[in-house]
C-alpha cells in the first residue's frame, strides 16, 4: 500500500492506531461511497462492522492509490451514500 508521510505521521495518533490495513484496503477496493474533492483527492467511505459499524474514511491522492489519510468519520451519515 502506497502512503504519504502525512499518513505515517497521523497513524501514530492514539485514535488511529486501531485502524487495520485490511480495512483501509477494503475501503479502497469496495467503498460504500466515493467523493472527488476539488483538489483531485478522492474520499472513500466504508462501514467497518468489526469496528462497531463505524464508517472509515480513506483519502487518496489524485493518483487513486496513495493513501493520504484514514480515520473513522463520525459525521458521515448513511443517507449520504
Amino acid at each position: 500500500m502506497k502512503v504519504t508521510q502525512y499518513f505515517l505521521t497521523t497513524r501514530t495518533r492514539s485514535d488511529r492506531q486501531s485502524i487495520e490495513d485490511m480495512w483501509i484496503e477494503a475501503t479502497i477496493l469496495n467503498p460504500d461511497a466515493v467523493h472527488i474533492q476539488h483538489d483531485g483527492r478522492i474520499r472513500k467511505w466504508k462501514k467497518i462492522e468489526a469496528a462497531g459499524n463505524r464508517y472509515l474514511r480513506v483519502v487518496l491522492l489524485e493518483d487513486g492509490e496513495t493513501v493520504h489519510n484514514a480515520f473513522f468519520d463520525r459525521r458521515f451519515q448513511e443517507k449520504e451514500i
